[in-house]
């Protein structure tokens, strides 16, 4: 068992090194690359502002109830702030990219493998990871900063609609603490965490779906253990992240 799993991870990597190796020259075609952030991201957008927008508005609730225990209303701001910036924005974008973007990438590509797409590719001397793989993984790792933004301020919206509009928060003190409170550091935390989680979702998608087996089944396989092993290594990758900064 732990063979297996040190075999696989062996071949994630090598996969990987092949992958970045590639992606210089498939930037030449810059098309292709922004293609597939329009594929991972635009696509995306409806379900994440949606989420983000709840998540804010539960925050906001959540956090007035918490806050208003010890009188400390006007301070929703900040918690919402960093409560987005920091965990929830990245992580949640990160699962939902993983649900939505992930298992496209992995069925289409999974999809090429069973049709003997790539092997014709391979047959005519054209690189399917130059000019299939890597430009949809640069897409995902590029997508994904710009959807956490999105996210984060959609789901400040939600808490300040919720904060200020209905549990009557003084907006001046609710924008006015968080400016105050919210540093340089903290936005850099949310920026490095979207970065890896789109690395690592972009990465298992693609292998998962490059290696699936040529068969209905395989490809429905493999866009389930893409689901499964993101969600996993992303909640991982936060918490390595997070004590790497609180370490600091």
């Amino acid at each position: 068992m732990i063979g297996t799993s040190l075999g696989r991870i062996g071949a994630v990597a090598l996969f990987l090194l092949r992958v970045l190796g590639q992606c210089l020259p498939a930037l030449a075609k810059p098309r292709a690359v922004i293609h597939q952030i329009y594929n991972a991201g635009a696509r995306s957008l409806i379900i994440i502002m949606l989420c983000g927008l709840f998540v804010g508005m539960v925050l906001g609730l959540q956090g007035f109830d918490l806050l208003q225990r010890f009188g400390s209303e006007d301070a929703l701001g900040v918690a919402a702030a960093l409560g987005l910036l920091k965990e929830l924005g990245p992580v949640v974008t990160a699962l939902l990219f993983a649900g939505r973007a992930g298992t496209a990438l992995t069925s289409e590509i999974g999809l090429m493998r069973a049709t003997d797409q790539l092997t014709a590719m391979e047959m005519m001397a054209v690189d399917p990871l130059r000019h299939v793989i890597a430009p949809r993984f640069l897409g995902g790792v590029i997508a994904m900063p710009l959807l956490v933004a999105i996210f984060d301020i959609v789901g400040l919206f939600g808490a300040q609609l919720i904060g200020v509009q209905l549990m009557a928060v003084d907006p001046g003190a609710f924008w006015s603490q968080m400016q105050a409170a919210v540093e340089l550091d903290d936005v850099n935390e949310g920026i490095v965490k979207s970065i890896c989680f789109g690395f690592a979702c972009s990465l298992i998608a693609v292998y998962e779906g490059y290696h699936a087996p040529p068969t209905a089944q395989g490809v429905g396989l493999a866009t389930t253990r893409t689901v499964v092993v993101s969600s996993v290594l992303v909640l991982l990758i936060d918490y390595m992240l997070t004590a790497a900064f609180l370490g600091r």
